[in-house]
């Protein structure tokens, strides 16, 4: 099978952050969906590994940070290829508080979540999840995967669910 097929599928770039009972964290992701509009709910996809994984499945809540293409992309490299094991990755970021949760200011909107379920495959878990606040911050295009790709030229980590080895 040709895995680059999967680069087809449309994809949007988001900073997903929680709280780990100390400090915020949070990572990079590309695989977020709408489920249903009426209850609001979304599902995430993220890596087993991933810390942000660990701090999900404790705290059940979380921000979802909508990047645009006008979005600075060091967020992007310092969310996705930074472990907040050893990393506070809010400390260059600028963000504000939206009920509660970090959202990266550069954001063009933001969804709060609270998850209901979680479904666990080979490396990454499912999460589902109610939202419970959004709002638009900005008029900016939304960033798509294609566009950190072609455009801003970046790389995907190796626990992405996208990752494809060159």
């Amino acid at each position: 099978m040709n895995n680059n097929v999967f680069r087809n599928l449309s994809y949007g770039v988001y900073i997903v952050s929680c709280f780990d009972g100390e400090k915020y964290t949070g990572c990079t992701v590309n695989s977020i969906m709408q489920i249903t509009s009426s209850p609001s709910a979304i599902a995430l996809s993220v890596n087993h590994d991933n810390y942000t994984n660990e701090c999900l499945d404790k705290t059940k809540k979380f921000a979802v940070s909508i990047l645009s293409e006008k979005s600075n992309p060091i967020s992007i490299g310092t969310f996705g290829f930074r472990s907040g094991r050893d990393t506070f990755k809010f400390s260059n970021i600028p963000f504000e508080m939206k009920n509660y949760m970090p959202v990266i200011k550069d954001a063009c909107g933001y969804l709060i979540c609270e998850i209901i379920n979680k479904v666990e495959t080979t490396t990454h878990t499912l999460f589902i999840a109610n939202v419970i606040d959004g709002d638009v911050l900005n008029s900016e295009v939304p960033m798509t995967y294609s566009y950190y790709h072609n455009v801003i030229k970046g790389k995907s980590p190796k626990a992405a669910p996208t990752y494809i080895e060159n």
